[in-house]
């Protein structure tokens, strides 16, 4: 409730938060937006692959050029001005480095950053959650033995979605299930960059003036998103997936109570203490009443009978029973609200959620039918889309994390609907993403 007043202590002191931006596309550009008006905070770098299309960004969201004009590092901090350029590993290795964004959705960047910010002794925030999905558990072990701070990055839903848990526990109550609203059909599953502008309402038009990435855009409509941040989630707050993975169903925020309870109590839920993610569409279609599509939300128990009293005099929502309730966030400001992790993490040493295990995993699983010899091409693509599974299944089974089913090679046919496996993929063993993934599966899932 103090991060505000915190950041301007560092102002009045002239020691302000020094950050540095690893990628400034979509969810980087808006936490600039907001970074040029936090007090307390010094943008020391922003490093991105073309430097150039950074200072259009920080142009574009407000930054003014002379702002922009540092020729170096030093430069940088002398004058409270901002470095751009193309060298992350010079960015988090300089001694004013305190806060790490690693912002680029690279599994294998983001590997890479958090193993040099553990060098560096930096703190981390991963906005690049495709990373803490394949490896996240062994990357906040080895932050945490590293003396940094490793943190999901507040604005987006597995953040969100972790402070509504730590709400709830903090509180007393037991948490049936948390999660977040998309907008989901069977069918999403097979789409492609080039069929998702359609399932969006999206025109060209609106398309070309955005920036738009189709592959990414996909990502999150053929539930590949939806299973990496549950993924993320179950293994920060202890919640666990359904052995089918996710389900989808459709939910307003009327009836999460109702739904998002045990299948023994009339709810959706395989069993107690989930992660779910809601459908803001019915099956045929139609619109949900009151959607939670750009929002989260947490179930919990009342557990007692004076609970469930004290829930019906204030006038909480619950299921016909009115043992559950429910609380929701109806919509999230994505980068605008970054800055929350950036505070917490340099000025309480406290992260905005982190895996503390092994429990849900994110695994690559056939859109069509695929022939071997085929090149997947990872998230959001033509090939496969990522399955929510429980990590000790997804051991069990081999399964190949949709983080490393880029520009591999396919060995040998696997039918649409099947989860592609390590044995099915020529990949390379000794590049540093796979070691650290294999190293996490050697040490297996948190029972």
């Amino acid at each position: 409730m103090n991060l505000h007043r915190l950041l301007q202590d560092r102002e009045a002191a002239s020691r302000p938060v020094r950050v540095v931006l690893i990628g400034a596309g979509k969810f980087g550009s808006m936490y600039l937006s907001q970074a040029r008006r936090t007090p307390g905070i010094h943008l020391l770098a922003v490093a991105d692959l073309a430097p150039a299309r950074a200072k259009a960004s920080l142009l574009r969201v407000g930054w003014s050029a002379a702002r922009l004009e540092a020729k170096s590092f030093d430069e940088a901090v002398r004058d409270g001005s901002t470095f751009l350029t193309d060298d992350a590993a010079a960015a988090i290795a300089h001694p004013a480095t305190e806060v790490v964004i690693d912002a680029t959705g690279s599994p294998a960047a983001g590997i890479r950053h958090v193993l040099a910010c553990c060098e560096a002794h930096k703190h981390i925030v991963m906005v690049n959650v495709e990373a803490d999905a394949l490896a996240g558990p062994i990357l906040a072990r080895m932050a945490r033995q590293s003396g940094i701070v490793y943190s999901l990055a507040y604005g987006d839903q597995p953040a969100l979605i972790c402070e509504q848990v730590d709400w709830a526990r903090a509180a007393g109550f037991e948490v049936v299930a948390a999660g977040k609203g998309t907008k989901y059909l069977p069918a999403y599953h097979a789409s492609t960059p080039e069929t998702v502008w359609g399932h969006y309402g999206f025109t060209p038009e609106m398309v070309a003036k955005g920036d738009f990435n189709a592959q990414m855009f996909n990502s999150f409509l053929d539930g590949t998103k939806s299973a990496i941040e549950m993924a993320a989630v179950a293994n920060a707050t202890g919640l666990r997936a359904a052995p089918g993975g996710l389900e989808f169903p459709p939910c307003g925020v009327d009836d999460l109570a109702r739904v998002l309870r045990p299948k023994a109590d009339g709810g959706h839920l395989h069993h107690r203490g989930q992660v779910e993610v809601i459908s803001s569409v019915e099956r045929d279609g139609r619109p949900v009443f009151r959607d939670l599509r750009w929002g989260v939300y947490v179930t919990f128990a009342a557990g007692h009978e004076y609970v469930r009293r004290c829930f019906q005099e204030y006038g909480i929502v619950t299921d016909p029973s009115g043992e559950y309730a429910s609380m929701y966030k109806p919509c999230h400001l994505i980068g605008l609200e970054l800055g929350i992790s950036v505070a917490s993490v340099a000025v309480r040493g406290e992260a905005t959620g982190a895996a503390t295990g092994f429990r849900g995993d994110c695994v690559a699983t056939a859109k069509r039918d695929l022939k071997a010899g085929e090149m997947l091409d990872g998230e959001g693509g033509y090939t496969v889309y990522g399955k929510l599974m429980p990590a000790s299944d997804s051991l069990k089974a081999g399964g190949l994390p949709i983080g490393l089913a880029h520009k591999v090679r396919l060995l040998r046919d696997v039918p649409a609907g099947r989860p592609v496996s390590w044995a099915d993929v020529a990949i390379d063993e000794t590049s540093e993403a796979v070691r650290i993934r294999r190293e996490m599966e050697r040490e297996g899932a948190d029972a």
